[in-house]
């Protein structure tokens, strides 16, 4: 069978047709992108159902009879210090508080997701609109915007979130505000130097022409037609920043160490890591997998909205 080709002529419902066709055939192709398809997707059900999977009182109350205990019998950790959970299954294990490794780790992925959703979502709004006007506009607007834009991309992201949570205080919304601080004029760069090239091709000056207004032209057919960029920027975000909030969690700037988090979780296996390994190494292998899969979506994204692909 052929390979499928992009169509480039002819009506635009026949050729958003075949840009869908040719999508389905790219993700096809190539088993990483299925793979990080999976589990992305996988890790949004997680979090969706994470309070129906467990229950979320588990992840506030403790048990200190089991705490640190291991019986699942496929793992041998050869430490002699390891007791038995008695009378309960446990696959990952338990951490210091007696709570189901597990569990804590199902409890902790709808945060870690929520966070990385919000600070994603929120700087691609505020690059979007930024960087479009500063194309657009150009003149001073444009070099006022892109001078602050400077300034923000100069600030160290994880010290001005330490610093904020220590002067603010440890809280989540804080945590979330800081990242946020330093991650739109990422965005702003992106989508200015789309909208560069987008307004120059003859459709805008047609639609100058038929007297469509500024506003209309740049955000109702310039922004729409610039946008797949962002989208794959964003999608490689969200598992940034899910490494940036278990950095920082881990480090210690969390409202509490009782709080199921990756980061958290990860934290509390440091002073454990040569009687109760499994704290550290579930946790971390947990943040990497979730990283990696939201990396090759992007990645596969990029190869399907990828122009020079389609030669």
């Amino acid at each position: 069978m052929s390979e499928i080709e992009p169509q480039t002529k002819g009506p635009a419902p026949a050729r958003r047709s075949a840009d869908l066709r040719y999508a389905f055939h790219r993700f096809r192709q190539n088993p990483l992108i299925i793979a990080g398809s999976v589990i992305s997707v996988g890790t949004v059900l997680i979090a969706v159902f994470a309070n129906v999977i467990v229950n979320p009182k588990f992840g506030r109350g403790t048990n200190l009879d089991l705490r640190l205990c291991w019986n699942n019998p496929i793992i041998n950790w050869h430490i002699t210090n390891v007791f038995n959970c008695a009378g309960s299954v446990y696959p990952l294990g338990t951490d210091s508080y007696g709570r189901s490794v597990l569990s804590m780790i199902v409890l902790a992925i709808p945060l870690d997701l929520q966070i990385a959703l919000e600070v994603v979502v929120s700087a691609v709004v505020i690059g979007v609109i930024f960087g479009a006007v500063a194309a657009y506009a150009g003149g001073i607007i444009d070099e006022a915007i892109l001078r602050v834009t400077d300034i923000f991309l100069a600030i160290p992201g994880i010290l001005f979130a330490i610093v904020l949570l220590v002067i603010l205080g440890r809280s989540f919304d804080i945590l979330t505000f800081a990242i946020l601080i330093t991650w739109w004029p990422t965005y702003v760069r992106l989508i200015r130097s789309q909208v560069l090239a987008e307004k120059e091709k003859p459709y805008v000056e047609g639609l100058r022409a038929m007297g469509a207004g500024r506003v209309r032209i740049l955000f109702r057919h310039i922004v729409p037609n610039s946008i797949y960029p962002v989208f794959v920027q964003a999608t490689l975000d969200i598992g940034s920043v899910i490494l940036t909030v278990s950095a920082l969690t881990f480090l210690g700037f969390s409202p509490s160490p009782l709080i199921p988090e990756l980061g958290n979780l990860a934290n509390e296996g440091i002073g454990y890591l040569f009687t109760a390994p499994w704290l550290i190494i579930f946790s971390g292998i947990t943040i990497l997998i979730i990283s990696l899969g939201f990396n090759l979506l992007g990645d596969g994204i990029r190869d399907v909205f990828d122009p020079r692909l389609r030669r």
